[in-house]
């Protein structure tokens, strides 16, 4: 028997963006598959329902693939695949694998010779780095900075030296409650000469992004309180 496929779903990154960012080949990529690795069932059922398919929603079968989710539970996930199911892994926000732990499977379903198809769809991170006019041809993707503000503090200024030393982008977030303290950390850390971009809810109707120095820059210009926030400097 063949083995089915693992198809990479893209999720909106803003609520009520799916007409505008998420493509046809998502709607039919979602008809072929035979149940969903999702992280948050209720969102998923929303997000699938917001397409408009004409699918049964509570009909659908979907397990739970998140930041818990053991080796082990991953062998025990792509059984179905490995016996011909087509499966869909649809990420809370963006892109699957990408800063989520759809990555975890992915790399187990690898090693039985399971195929993944990657389906074209929105990322904060990657739009972000696209509207800042930062270096894209080397970036890195550092996730959440430390939470203890030394620890925050002291990053930063570790994530500028890289930024220069390798003519490297370097982009992180932090949970939306503490987007502004984290702004408020980099103008105190770094360099008045490095460039800092502030991307905010990209792809949404409150979307920003902004680029200039961190002597420009004052923690009241853009207000960041419980939006999703994408942070990148460059140190050049």
């Amino acid at each position: 028997m063949a083995f089915g496929k693992i198809y990479l779903i893209p999720n909106v990154i803003s609520e009520g963006t799916q007409t505008d960012v998420i493509p046809e080949q998502v709607k039919s990529t979602i008809l072929k598959c035979d149940f969903f690795l999702v992280e948050n069932i209720r969102t998923a059922r929303r997000y699938i329902s917001s397409l408009k398919l004409g699918l049964t929603i509570e009909e659908l079968r979907f397990e739970i693939l998140d930041k818990k989710t053991s080796f082990e539970e991953c062998v025990d996930l792509i059984q179905p695949i490995l016996q011909g199911s087509n499966v869909g892994i649809i990420s809370e926000s963006g892109c699957p694998g990408i800063a989520d732990p759809g990555a975890r499977l992915v790399h187990v379903a690898h090693q039985f010779g399971i195929t993944s198809i990657p389906i074209v769809g929105p990322s904060s991170i990657l739009l972000s780095l696209m509207a800042s006019g930062f270096n894209g041809q080397s970036f890195a993707f550092h996730g959440y900075l430390p939470i203890d503000k030394k620890e925050r503090q002291l990053r930063i200024k570790q994530l500028e030296r890289e930024s220069k030393e390798k003519d490297q982008t370097q982009i992180f977030m932090d949970t939306p409650y503490r987007n502004e303290q984290l702004l408020a950390d980099i103008l105190k850390s770094a360099r008045r000469d490095t460039f800092l971009c502030v991307a905010r809810d990209v792809t949404g109707d409150k979307e920003q992004i902004v680029t200039k120095p961190v002597n420009k820059w004052k923690v009241n210009d853009m207000s960041l309180k419980k939006i999703p926030t994408i942070f990148l400097i460059y140190a050049n």
